[in-house]
Parts: structure tokens; C-alpha cells; sequence
């Protein structure tokens, strides 16, 4: 072990998804796309950090309209072309079977390594790593323990020596308790061996939603195996009964963090009664600038030049992807607005047409375009009611409205530079954070949001773009956001966009230098580094240097002799 400050603690980040690039659709959305701006930004940064998953067989899925404006899903297939098969197997028992997983690697998309488990090297396993977040707790229950008990098994076999295990969501707690093993086959007691695991782990929590976080039963963790060795008694004293992932996360960790400072208070206050947690600081959440940025954009902003062109150049773009794929001919010299999330009732994609006496109108005439992407989770009907919903606004105005089916990083890139206005209009306080308007305001896309997640920290309203709603949380909000949403369209955004170009363009500059001196990933993670890492790594040295010193005979030389009363 090395001595404070002439090292770099070594970082394995543990996730369920990694969104590196649309090729690879190994992702579901947001926390997928942080986990892979993290890997590149740590690439960037020459830090030492990897990633952990699993290598899912078919993708996430490939989602579509039909005829009757309903959502359906595909397979997902994808080139396998840039894994690296490491050689590396390691076997995890589920449903007291051994379960045989093969690690994968890749580097390919200007990331760190990304070490990827495969159960499908046994065809009668294959379920296990078949399809992201799909099938019913046994599947679930058994995916989190190939990613935790056998993402540390394959470090171990693949003689990676970490200081930190980052746990990116409760998906991962079942690393903690492979650590706790090790620990106790040492000899260790288990409180010891929770303890020393402790001093090894931090936790990020994303989900602001008591139900959103995932629980399960312990005769369901018993019979698939899932204590790894440990008992009842000792799993519930981890995440209570029923067993809590993210309680079980924030009792494994050193320290935890929410994913801005919004986000930091909601979540320290929904996890306060729980006893022995972890406390849980914030650190917002980034965006590879990299990845997401227009490189235009990039280069006419570096260069203190007029962003109108190369925005415009982004803005064709995007309109010649919606006319190739829906046929529709959008304008573009009138308003864009883009709005693209995971299909969720509480993001509220439909709060624009909340008053069509008002909306109308400016569709009509094409005061206003609304562009809208996102996928449902396949097994989510609600969630594929809402984009149901939202194609009955594109069949009443084809000419000023589009959906973009089967949303992926590719379209996010072209949406998130090539519209006017990124909107985004969550029920307050429930967006942990919310990076697709960090990227928007990247390109210089103007954000109209309510303020939730990140944008209370960055917004400057008509500077450089406008908050709605002013933070109202009561049980009117829809009403009242909604009425704050028109009267910032009406009164602000319009007549900003088509009579005073000049303040747009000045709007659009003060965006980026927003987005890049404060949202960038390289941020992010440098704060990992100092006020998670670091803290945990420096204080188990000194601990180690204390424990050797007090050993030595050097240190027993030294001593005073007692004084005699």
C-alpha cells in the first residue's frame, strides 16, 4: 500500500448496463449511458478504473410502432466483433447448480476495460445473461449474482488487484457479500468481515422512488443461493426482510452518494430510519463531452465563432433522420422542441398537450414542432401506453409533430444537437438527475425544464435557458407546471427564438460554457476520486502504516518509560 498522495486508488465499477454506443446495445438508458461516460472519461483521464457487467445475449430490445400505434418489441442483434475473449471463466452457484460464466473484454470505444460475464457457455444457463432486465425475480435474483459474487470472482482470476468496489445501483449489493466471504474464510467474524467489506465499498443510489427500489423475498435470495454463504439472520441484518437492494447497499458501503444535490437531500431523507447506512453525499452526474457533443459545435465554440451555422448544420441533419424514417417534412426555420426519455408516467411526456385550446394553434401553424423519442421497458404496459398516447398527437398533426421509434444512442446524438429546445418536464421531486438536457446543453440547445435534478444547479433563467414551475411540489403541480410551461413558451421562448436571434445565439453560448465548465463526466468523476476513493483508500492505508509501525521493534524502542506514582 502506498502513502497519501502518491497514489491513485484503483476503482472496479459494478453496473447492470453499460451504454458505450449504439452498436452495442448492451444498455437500457440513463444509468447505462453514465456507467459508459464514465469508463471513457476515465480513459481520458489515464485514471486507473474498469468496468464490470454482463455481456446480455440479445441486447436490450429493439422497439417499434405497428399500424395501430402500438409499441412492440424484437430481439436485439449486435456484432460481436470488438469482445476479446479473455480466457477467463469462473462459476457462480445459482439454484445450487454451478453456473459457469465466460468473461469477455472490450476497449474499443475509447474506454477503459470493460470486463463483460457470459453464462450462455452452458446453453441450459443462457436464460441467466439472455435479455437486460427482463423475466421475474428468479431471473433478476440471478443476473445481480452472476454480476456481484462473479464479478469478483473473475477479478480475482484475472489477478486485478482493487482498492474500491463502486456499486452503481442495488444491482450489484451481492458483491458485497462474495467480499464478506473471502473475509470470513480468512477467519474473520461476520460483523468483522461486514465491516472490512465496508471499508471497500461505495454506493451510488439513482431512484428517488421508495417503490422503484427493488426488494425481494428471502426465501427467493435462500433458494437461489443468494447468501453465498452466509445465513437468515445475517442477510436480513444487511438489507432487512424483505431484503432491500438499496438498503443492503447503503449497509455494505463506506460512503454513498445521490446523483445531484437535489437528489443527495431526497435521498438522505427517504434512507434516514434505516440504521447503520452509510451517508450519502452528492455528486451530480456528467456527460462525455466527446461522445455527445456536435463537433461543429465543439470547433465553432472553441473558436468564439457564431453557433447559429453549426447548429443549423445539426438541426438539417436531424430533419433529414425524421423525413428517412417517418417521411415527415419538418421545417427548419420554426421551432423545434425535442423531448426523449425512458417512457415513465412521472417524466410526463404529454404535460405539453395538457391544454389543447392553447397548444393547438401553435402546432397548426407551426409556431411549434415536437419531436419525441423513448422507449418502454418491454414488460411495461404503462409505459408503452404513453407512447401510444403520444402517436395520437402525431396522426392529428403529422406536419408539426414525429415520434422517432426504437430510440438509441444514435438518435439521442442527433436530438440532443439538432433541436432548438430540449424540454423536459418531470414530476418534481422525482428525476434523480436527468443528463439528456446536459448533453442538449452541450450543443447550445436551450433547456425548458422543470426544476428537477441537475437544472436547479445550472439553470440562470433567460440566461441560459428557463426553469418552469418554480418548484412546486403540491398536489396541483401538473396544473401548475403546466400553466408555468405556456407562459414560458408563449411569453419567452417564442418571441426569443423569432425576434431576437441575437439574444438566442448569446443564450446559446452562455448554455455550452454552463454544460462544460460544470456537467462534463470528467468532473463527475474526479469527484468520485476525491470525496469517495480517495477518503476510503487513505484512511486504510494509514490504518496499515499505524498497525505495522505498532508492530515493529523500531516503534517499541521509542516508547517512554511508565511513570511510577
Amino acid at each position: 500500500m502506498g502513502t497519501y498522495g502518491q497514489r491513485r486508488p484503483t476503482v472496479a465499477y459494478f453496473c447492470m448496463e453499460f451504454g458505450l454506443d449504439e452498436s452495442f446495445p448492451v444498455y437500457s438508458g440513463g444509468l447505462g449511458i453514465l456507467a459508459g461516460d464514465l469508463l471513457k472519461a476515465a480513459k481520458d483521464l489515464d485514471l486507473p478504473f474498469i468496468g464490470v457487467g454482463i455481456l446480455w445475449d440479445e441486447g436490450y430490445t429493439d422497439q417499434f410502432i405497428d399500424k395501430d400505434h402500438r409499441p412492440y418489441d424484437c430481439a436485439q442483434e449486435y456484432s460481436r466483433e470488438h469482445l476479446i475473449d479473455t480466457g477467463v471463466t469462473v462459476t457462480v452457484k445459482i439454484r445450487n447448480q454451478d453456473v459457469k460464466c465466460q468473461v469477455w473484454k472490450t476497449e474499443k470505444f475509447g474506454n477503459v476495460p470493460l470486463y463483460l460475464l457470459d453464462a450462455s457457455v452452458d446453453p441450459e444457463n443462457a436464460w441467466i445473461t439472455r435479455q437486460l432486465y427482463y423475466g421475474d425475480g428468479q431471473d433478476r435474483v440471478a443476473a445481480e449474482m452472476v454480476l456481484g459474487i462473479g464479478g469478483v470472482r473473475a477479478l480475482r482470476a484475472l489477478g486485478i488487484d482493487v482498492d474500491i468496489y463502486h456499486l452503481n445501483e442495488g444491482h450489484a449489493v451481492f458483491c458485497g457479500f462474495e467480499l464478506i466471504r473471502e473475509h470470513m474464510q480468512r477467519g474473520m467474524s461476520f460483523e468483522h468481515a461486514w465491516e472490512a467489506a465496508r471499508q471497500q465499498i461505495v454506493f451510488t443510489t439513482h431512484t428517488p422512488v421508495m417503490a422503484g427500489n427493488e426488494e425481494h423475498p428471502h426465501d427467493l435470495l435462500q433458494y437461489m443461493g443468494a447468501y453465498n454463504g452466509l445465513n437468515y439472520e445475517q442477510a436480513a441484518q444487511v438489507g432487512g426482510d424483505p431484503f432491500n437492494m438499496t438498503v443492503a447497499g447503503l449497509r455494505l458501503s463506506y460512503i454513498a452518494n445521490g446523483v445531484s444535490q437535489l437528489h443527495g437531500m431526497t435521498a438522505r431523507s427517504m434512507w434516514r430510519g434505516n440504521h447503520g447506512t452509510s451517508p450519502i453525499i452528492a455528486i451530480t452526474n456528467g456527460v462525455h463531452q466527446k461522445t455527445w457533443q456536435h463537433p461543429q459545435i465543439a470547433q465553432i465554440y472553441q473558436t468564439q465563432g457564431n453557433l447559429w451555422r453549426p447548429h443549423m448544420t445539426a438541426k438539417r441533419q436531424l430533419l433529414k433522420y425524421i423525413e428517412d424514417k417517418t417521411g415527415a417534412r419538418l421545417d427548419p426555420d420554426c421551432l423545434l422542441i425535442g423531448f426523449a426519455r425512458r417512457m415513465a408516467a412521472y417524466k410526463r411526456s404529454g404535460l405539453i398537450f395538457h391544454s389543447m385550446r392553447i397548444i393547438e394553434p401553435l402546432l397548426k401553424d407551426r409556431v411549434v414542432q415536437l419531436v419525441f423519442s423513448g422507449k418502454a421497458h418491454p414488460l411495461d404496459n404503462v409505459g408503452k401506453q404513453i407512447a401510444e398516447n403520444l402517436m395520437q398527437y402525431v396522426e392529428r398533426f403529422p406536419e408539426s409533430v414525429v415520434f422517432l421509434e426504437n430510440y438509441h444512442m444514435g438518435i439521442a446524438k442527433l436530438m440532443v444537437s439538432g433541436c432548438d429546445v430540449w424540454l423536459n418536464t418531470p414530476q418534481r421531486p422525482l428525476e434523480a438527475s436527468g443528463t439528456s438536457g446536459m448533453k442538449a446543453a452541450l450543443n447550445g440547445v436551450l433547456n425548458v425544464s422543470i426544476l428537477d435534478g441537475w437544472w436547479p444547479e445550472g439553470c440562470v433563467h433567460g440566461e441560459n435557458g428557463w426553469q418552469v414551475g418554480g418548484g412546486y411540489e403540491g398536489p396541483e403541480q401538473t396544473r401548475v407546471d403546466a400553466a408555468s410551461l405556456y407562459d414560458v413558451l408563449l411569453n419567452e421562448v417564442i418571441p426569443t427564438y423569432y425576434e431576437n436571434r441575437k439574444k438566442w445565439v448569446e443564450m446559446m453560448n452562455k448554455s455550452v460554457a454552463m454544460a462544460e465548465n460544470r456537467f462534463t463526466i470528467e468532473r463527475t468523476i474526479t469527484e468520485y476520486y476525491n470525496l469517495m476513493y480517495q477518503p476510503a483508500t487513505t484512511l486504510r492505508d494509514i490504518k496499515q502504516q499505524v498497525s505495522d509501525l505498532e508492530a515493529s521493534e523500531a516503534y517499541t524502542e521509542v516508547l517512554p518509560e511508565p511513570v511510577h506514582v
